[in-house]
């Protein structure tokens, strides 16, 4: 009997024993399951984008600085493509960790950011992400009236006619920039709208010969105000040529052509007769704005479609320095005319090959002087202090 109890004995224990033994590994496995369970998620990778404007921004002037970057990490490819897909111009930093878009942008797009960026960790990202670009009620253009290269006299203003009126003359005129060499005082003024705003910008005094200019209007995605944006920049380079003026006194019948100081035509001629307003040669400084060896010209109700030769536009109103047959008895000695400065054939041959866009017309001794109601360019007529004062600057 004693023997048979001691048996149970260890048979109980060893039943607990065992029992503790699965408890354990019971809970030794609930110990793992629960370690693995709870672990903290992987950590994010770690390049981070930063994109100039931000996703999903809008009304981004289409020429604001576009960028993106990316820290902690490099791009492993990066574009920005327009709603057709097309890549824009843009340069990545030689370290690839900035993207910079090197064109300007269109007006009223959306233009989406494509790429892959891999972090210091080996761990990559999509570049995603767009932004919309600002759409302008209209676009404002413009046109210049020397051209790019071009030789001029010393009296050519530089003008920029725009196509439409401009509300922010201001803001236009800090985006225009004229350098010259050697450095040569001048303004910019605006002139009453005349199919749309215009800003012409003339020396203080007549161009020294051999001046070079150059224009840089950065008009493109500029505010012109009222909803109206520019519609493309505008850039021009000329010389100016030797210097020639033409001294017309009418009073005295004759006209001189001065070149370097030096005359080269004294010639007689006929200037208008006077009688009344429209036969009246404007008294002031003209320029020369065209040549043609044929014009058919027009002064109702005195004549219609006559054909004059060797013709130099001086002004808009119509005056011209042309030949004229039918004065030729009276040039040097009478003035006759409807405003023009009549000369003979082979005088207005002459001074025609000499003429140059931009050369001065000095017309002294007659009762009107030139205006603004003769035209578009009436520059020199107006004293440089009222000039300085006609800058939306001033």
């Amino acid at each position: 009997m004693h023997e048979l109890g001691s048996r149970t004995s260890r048979s109980r224990v060893a039943l607990i024993a065992t029992a503790l033994i699965a408890f354990l590994v019971l809970l030794t496995g609930c110990t793992v399951g629960s370690e693995s369970g709870t672990a903290t998620a992987p950590p994010e990778p770690a390049v981070e984008v930063t994109q100039n404007p931000a996703s999903g921004t809008e009304d981004v002037n289409p020429v604001a600085p576009i960028s993106a970057t990316a820290s902690q990490g490099t791009f492993t490819d990066i574009s920005l493509v327009n709603a057709e897909g097309r890549a824009v111009q843009g340069v990545l930093s030689p370290d690839r960790t900035t993207f910079t878009v090197g064109e300007a942008l269109g007006y009223g797009a959306t233009y989406t950011w494509k790429g892959t960026a891999l972090g210091t960790d080996g761990k990559s990202v999509a570049v995603d992400g767009s932004f919309t670009t600002v759409e302008p009620d209209e676009t404002i253009g413009a046109t210049l009236n020397i051209g790019d290269g071009q030789e001029v006299g010393i009296a050519a203003p530089i003008i920029v006619q725009f196509h439409e009126s401009v509300e922010d003359k201001a803001a236009v005129e800090k985006a225009m920039t004229v350098t010259t060499n050697p450095p040569t005082p001048g303004s910019w003024a605006w002139l009453p709208d005349d199919n749309g705003s215009r800003a012409h910008w003339r020396p203080q005094n007549y161009w020294a010969p051999g001046t070079t200019v150059s224009l840089d209007a950065r008009l493109y995605g500029l505010d012109f105000g009222d909803g109206a944006y520019g519609a493309e920049d505008l850039s021009l380079n000329f010389t100016v040529g030797r210097s020639q003026i033409v001294i017309a006194n009418a009073p005295s019948h004759r006209m001189q052509v001065v070149r370097g100081g030096e005359t080269i035509m004294d010639i007689p001629v006929s200037y208008g007769e006077g009688n009344e307003a429209r036969n009246v040669t404007r008294s002031g400084i003209h320029m020369v704005t065209e040549k043609h060896e044929d014009f058919l010209m027009s002064n109702p109700p005195f004549y219609e479609n006559v054909r004059e030769r060797w013709a130099v536009r001086i002004s808009n109103n119509g005056e011209f320095i042309h030949a004229n047959p039918e004065t030729i008895g009276v040039q040097g000695s009478s003035n006759v005319t409807n405003g023009c400065i009549n000369l003979s054939l082979g005088d207005a041959q002459q001074y025609f090959g000499t003429a140059m866009y931009g050369d001065p017309v000095e017309v002294t001794g007659t009762s009107i002087d030139l205006s603004a109601a003769d035209g578009d360019i009436y520059d020199w007529a107006v004293s440089w202090p009222e000039w300085q004062s006609m800058s939306a600057l001033a």
